[in-house]
């Protein structure tokens, strides 16, 4: 919730509305679309947050414990920074099997910038036919989620959901490690000693600190991922990753590739400050037990 609306701005910034900053943007969403526009496309990712989150966490301490046992002998045994970046790297891919679909109908949803169908096709005759009652899908054209995701599946089928998932894991594989890593460098340099464990005030500071690095970073892989995930079947303008990236270059320069990274930086900051609190204090908390 506290997220979202930055969230609709960097798709915005990054899709390339047309916007000449972040500023720009926001007033111009907040003019044309009131507060509402900012939290659009927020239910699908609220209501899958939870499981999205739960395997991400789980499944890179699990991973952990893997690596350990394969090298160790031992499933407790600390992990070396090898082993950090083998988990986060294979907990990127991870995620994006769950988190493209999400992704996809979150920004498509997000990049609406009308509630209701306003396209007219001609038809039979020369008649001129509302595109809705033809069943054409176009931007603007989606009711919520639901809707969103049928018509997904009926014009493209299932590897519609899955557009951008190359660029996806381009961004998650080195943005988890980014993002797992420094919390872990952050937190051993926070505790008193090396056997007392992190106060919660150092385990915030870390995680705010390692979303702010993870998302930095991933700004340029982001952009891509969000303009074709952006980019619906109708209105197509990337055949792929590599001509997303080519064409968005030539035409907009390399500057396009660091739109919405002071969004990310920002947004990135409370939101896995929060998380790795909640995770950790989550863990200590059913440990009691």
């Amino acid at each position: 919730v506290v997220g979202h609306p930055l969230d609709t701005v960097k798709t915005r910034l990054q899709a390339g509305q047309g916007y000449r900053n972040t500023l720009h943007c926001v007033l111009s969403i907040y003019r044309k679309e009131t507060v509402s526009g900012f939290f659009k496309g927020m239910s699908f990712p609220l209501a899958s947050i939870t499981v999205y989150n739960s395997v991400v966490f789980g499944f890179f301490s699990n991973a952990q414990r893997l690596i350990s046992k394969y090298r160790y002998g031992d499933g407790r045994h600390p992990c070396g920074l090898l082993d950090l970046t083998a988990a986060s790297m294979l907990t990127g891919l991870v995620s994006v099997v769950l988190g493209a679909p999400v992704d996809l109908v979150k920004i498509r949803l997000q990049m609406q910038t009308q509630t209701l169908l306003a396209g007219m096709c001609g038809g039979a005759g020369g008649s001129d036919v509302p595109l809705r009652s033809v069943g054409v899908p176009v931007q603007g054209g989606y009711r919520g989620p639901i809707h969103c995701i049928s018509s997904i599946l009926q014009a493209e089928g299932v590897q519609g959901l899955y557009r951008g998932a190359g660029a996806m894991v381009l961004r998650d594989v080195p943005g988890y490690t980014l993002y797992f890593i420094p919390y872990t460098i952050f937190c051993d340099l926070l505790r008193p000693d090396a056997t007392s464990t992190p106060n919660p005030c150092a385990i915030w500071l870390a995680g705010g600190l390692a979303g702010s690095i993870s998302w930095v970073t991933a700004t340029p892989a982001d952009v891509v991922k969000s303009r074709m995930q952006a980019d619906a079947r109708l209105h197509r303008k990337y055949k792929g990753i590599v001509h997303c990236i080519v064409h968005s270059y030539r035409t907009e320069g390399a500057q396009v590739f660091f739109r919405g990274a002071s969004v990310n930086a920002i947004r990135g900051f409370p939101m896995s400050a929060t998380m790795f609190l909640t995770y950790e204090l989550s863990l200590q908390f059913f440990r009691s037990f």
